[in-house]
């Protein structure tokens, strides 16, 4: 787990300077950079998430000794491995887009989205996996992963639709009705 944060600590700086950045381009009226800003904060994120994921797999049967000398542990830290490298890789990403949509001012659909990923799919989908059906910290782990991928695929296919266009007229509306400056006065 401290891996995974580590990992997770890169995701929500991006997040969060990712989430400025869109909002910044689309109330600016810069469409071509904001849409830009999200696929190289995109490409750079899942970068690192497939390098970290690749160091999980590599040292799967070392790493656990940093973190404890018991055996049985390192054992059973070792089976799960494969899981913790998926999610170091979906945790690189997923925040990144949530802060695309955050930017975007699609704050209401990414609680939906986090609602129904996590708590209708993917911890039922952990509770059976790992109580019903027997197969323990693996199926429970693997139902929220369920979740995740949910989660990021709903947000992938949402700002692969995304007109950013329309949304900086969407933004020079919001800017007026709040009292703000634009760039077009």
């Amino acid at each position: 787990m401290n891996i995974n944060g580590w990992d997770t600590m890169i995701a929500i700086g991006f997040n969060a300077a990712i989430s400025v950045r869109v909002s910044n381009e689309l109330g600016r009226g810069n469409a071509w950079l904001a849409k830009f800003s999200v696929i190289v904060v995109s490409i750079t994120s899942v970068s690192i998430g497939i390098v970290c994921m690749i160091v999980v797999f590599a040292t799967r049967g070392y790493f656990p000794y940093l973190f404890t000398t018991s055996e049985a542990v390192a054992e059973e830290t070792t089976k799960l491995a494969i899981l913790l490298g998926i999610t170091v890789l979906l945790n690189s990403l997923q925040p990144v887009l949530s802060g695309v949509a955050v930017g975007g001012g699609w704050q209401s659909l990414v609680a939906y989205i986090n609602i129904g990923c996590y708590y209708i799919v993917g911890l039922p989908a952990g509770i059976l996996l790992g109580f019903t059906f027997g197969f323990g910290v693996m199926g429970i782990w693997s139902g929220m992963i369920g979740g995740i991928v949910l989660q990021t695929l709903s947000l992938i296919v949402v700002i692969s639709l995304t007109n950013w266009n329309k949304e900086t007229v969407e933004a020079e509306s919001r800017i007026k009705k709040w009292g703000g400056p634009s760039d077009a006065e």
